[in-house]
Parts: C-alpha cells; sequence; structure tokens
C-alpha cells in the first residue's frame, strides 16, 4: 500500500526522496549541506515531525528524516512486520546506501532503540548521539503496563479504526495546540485501518523487542559511550519522565550535554524546535 498525500508545501517546504529497500519503498527527505544528521521519529509520528528543525539547521547540516515502513509517505509492505529491528533493519540499510559518514544521529520515542541499534552496528562511522524523550534498554515496570494495556484487542481496535494514537496521543503530548493543518498532516498518512498497522504494532513491541532492547543496553555504551551525546527533554512529558530517565542516559554517556525544554512536552520537536536547533548547533557546529 501507498499513501496518497502531497504535504503542503508551505508547512513541509522538502523534496521527496525514495529507497527501494529489500523490504519496501521508504521515503526520506535530504535537506542542506554539511555535517549529516539522521532523524528517527517515533509512534505516531513521522519525518514531518522534524520540519521546524530541519529548517533551522539545513543552512548548516545535512539533515536526513527518514519515514519508517508502514509511517508517512513510506509504503505499506503486507509481508512487513513493523518491528523495531525491522524498522532498524532498512534505515541501517538507507545510511549505507547514502553512504552517510561522520553523521550525527537524534532519535526520539521509537527512534531511539532504532536509533541506537542503527548506530551501534556502524560505531565507527558515527560522530554524535542525540537523543530525546526516549530509551534503548528494556521496558520497565510503567512500559510494561503501557504495553499489555495497549496490546488488547479492544486497544488496537481503537487504534486501528479510529486512529486513536494520532487524535488523542499527539494532542495530550504536546503542550501547544497544533493547527488542523497540522494535524491534518499526521492524519493523512495513516487514512485507513489498513495504513495503520505500524502505529497499533509498536506498542506490543515494548515487550516483544525484549531481545534487541537487551542488546542495547549493553552495546550503547560499549560502543557509542564516549562518543559525545547531547539530550534534550521535556520537562513535563509523563511518559518519558526526566527525571526518571535522564540519570540513566547520563550515565550511559560519559561526554553529555543535558538541555531539559522547561515548557515542552512529549513531542518536543512540535513545542520547541528552535530550542532543540539551537542546543544542536552549539554541541556539533
Amino acid at each position: 500500500m501507498r499513501i496518497d498525500f502531497t504535504p503542503d508545501p508551505s508547512l513541509y517546504p522538502f523534496t521527496s526522496h525514495w529507497f527501494d529497500s529489500p523490504a519496501g519503498r521508504l521515503h526520506y527527505v535530504d535537506e542542506g549541506a554539511g555535517p549529516p544528521i539522521l532523524f528517527l521519529h517515533g509512534n505516531p509520528t513521522w519525518s514531518f515531525l522534524y520540519r521546524k528543525v530541519i529548517i533551522a539547521l539545513r543552512e548548516r547540516f545535512r539533515c536526513v528524516a527518514v519515514d519508517y515502513l508502514g509511517f508517512g509517505l513510506s509504503e505499506r509492505p503486507v509481508a512487513y512486520g513493523y518491528t523495531a529491528e525491522e524498522h532498524a533493519r532498512c534505515v541501517g540499510e538507507l545510511v549505507d546506501h547514502l553512504q552517510l559518514d561522520g553523521f550525527i544521529t537524534m532519535g526520539h520515542d521509537w527512534g531511539g532503540p532504532v536509533g541506537m541499534a542503527v548506530a551501534t552496528a556502524r560505531a565507527e562511522r558515527v560522530r554524535g548521539v542525540i537523543l530525546g524523550d526516549t530509551w534503548f534498554w528494556p521496558a520497565d515496570l510503567r512500559m510494561t503496563a503501557f504495553s499489555r494495556v495497549m496490546s488488547t484487542a479492544w486497544m488496537r481496535r481503537q487504534m486501528l479504526e479510529h486512529n486513536t494514537f494520532v487524535e488523542r496521543v499527539i494532542p495530550l503530548g504536546t503542550a501547544r495546540r497544533l493547527t488542523p493543518a497540522e494535524m491534518n498532516h499526521y492524519r493523512q498518512v495513516q487514512p485507513s485501518p489498513a495504513a495503520r498497522n505500524g502505529v497499533a504494532e509498536l506498542p506490543r513491541e515494548l515487550l516483544a523487542a525484549g531481545p534487541l532492547l537487551r542488546r542495547l543496553a549493553r552495546e550503547v555504551p560499549a560502543t557509542l559511550g564516549a562518543k559525545p551525546a547531547l539530550l534534550v527533554w521535556g520537562r513535563n512529558d509523563l511518559a518519558f519522565r526526566p527525571a526518571h530517565l535522564l540519570p540513566r542516559m547520563r550515565g550511559a554517556f560519559a561526554d553529555n550535554v543535558t538541555v531539559v525544554l522547561p515548557h515542552a512536552r512529549h513531542f518536543i520537536q512540535e513545542d520547541a524546535p528552535q530550542e532543540i536547533a539551537e542546543a544542536i548547533t552549539k554541541r556539533f557546529g
């Protein structure tokens, strides 16, 4: 399945690019010149989430933002499982195809585990790490409870039939009220139950991806722990609370800088894009 939606160029002023991975056709943007930054989204977002950050950075950096299969403008392959492991494999194939060297990876939400899986496999090519409102270790009690509730048949129907993650989670996870046009860009890339399988699968992956997350908990500090890291966090994120997660993040990276965004909730790129861009420029510019 392919998504028949054309983003508004006034909101998403980028040229679309496509990569035919073995699993399906990936959509991505590749803007600007300079040190490459790989931007990885979470659930239920897509590269649109990073639009204002990219606009602010593309004069200094090469900004590559990908939509996982099942998200954004990317294909929805019938045989694809929409697992974190598969997403990491496809993104890694894109990184190799683009021959990104000395790249910085930024992961938000599920973009943390996906990005860390890509980066640990290519540690010698990674310049630095940016993580925001995310994790890369096995689910704790809160995540386990969330996964079990969201994996019930009733909740899966809500996600597939009523687009609950877009309609409820995005408004709850943003401090500012998104405009109707902005919300439309999140809705229109998930236009039907058949298009939402990727969104509905990731909550289950909090537990199902245990082997990947256990591996990352060991390999991230071992292979990336000496890389310069930037941790950007929404102070008011109730799902990924900074007081709970930032100490472990700081412990994984010896050379880290932390920026807490005072008014941001979970979707920090919507709430504080300029502050994020400034922090990236200061750390890696």
